[in-house]
């Protein structure tokens, strides 16, 4: 695994709010994350995530426009927690150390995991933010998202707004069925440039939650896989959003309180070696 940063990468990434890793996975590396995530899904057996009814596709109450979101990709949520092949993968220390040095924190959380599979011919992925989703406020929260297929501009890369993570919001425009939705809440970037990320299977991108993104639709027909993972630092609080917490969860807690728990949101890196890891 290419885990080394330079400064020249953190650098990009902190004016940028995304950064390419070319050749992340080694072709061994790659081939152990494709089949740990295919066996993984297979398991599933269509579940969207642990805990509940939900199957890919239907309405999970946090995407609205489900009838047309459910043929933007196949998710699945916390494989991590029921697949042990997974768990190994998304608890990489060195994952957490290369986050932790892109965030400029001093300790890695998990918030969750998820597969993203673009199936042939699927609709595009709208321009969104992703910490607004989530049960935590924090501008420095992000995400990895490795391909597992190679994703080019054909069948679904990764867009991105270079710098717009700087003045965006924890106000949540939501991912719906029209790209050109989230500058109705942010205006000054309806006349900027998007980068295109198409990557080679084993490479990664690292995004802020609060950069804008997107994917193009897939327009072949083969599949484009992905991996991700969204992460937060260690001390985050409840902010009173759902997202992904079951209701039990939700019930034992109150605005402000730690996400901590270590079966829902593992602790995968610190800076004090004091501190035992999950």
């Amino acid at each position: 695994m290419h885990c080394e940063l330079t400064k020249h990468q953190i650098d990009f990434y902190q004016a940028n709010g995304y950064l390419l890793i070319e050749n992340f996975l080694n072709e061994a590396e790659l081939s152990f994350w494709q089949e740990a995530v295919t066996e993984a899904i297979q398991q599933r057996g269509g579940k969207k995530m642990p805990g509940s009814d939900a199957k890919v596709g239907e309405d999970d109450g946090i995407n609205k426009d489900s009838d047309y979101y459910g043929k933007v990709f196949d998710q699945m949520l916390n494989l991590w927690q029921t697949n042990d092949a997974v768990k190994k993968i998304m608890l990489d220390e060195n994952i957490g150390k290369m986050v932790a040095d892109l965030a400029g924190w001093d300790g890695t959380r998990i918030w969750h995991d998820q597969a993203l599979i673009k199936r042939p011919w699927a609709n595009p992925t709208s321009w969104h933010l992703d910490t607004p989703f989530w049960s935590f406020s924090d501008r420095r929260a992000m995400s990895i998202w490795v391909a597992l297929d190679d994703a080019t501009v054909e069948n679904g890369c990764l867009y991105f707004i270079p710098g717009s993570f700087h003045s965006t919001s924890f106000e949540n425009p939501g991912i719906g069925k029209n790209m050109d939705a989230v500058f109705d809440f942010y205006p000054q970037f309806i006349k900027s440039k998007s980068v295109a990320v198409p990557m080679k299977a084993g490479s990664c991108s690292f995004h802020n939650g609060l950069t804008i993104h997107g994917a193009g639709a897939n327009m072949t027909n083969g599949f484009r896989r992905a991996m991700t993972c969204a992460y937060m630092p260690e001390g985050a609080t409840f902010n009173g959003i759902k997202n992904i917490l079951s209701d039990e969860q939700v019930g034992k807690l109150k605005i402000g309180d730690l996400l901590n728990d270590n079966n829902q949101n593992p602790l995968i890196y610190s800076r004090d070696e004091n501190v035992e890891l999950t």
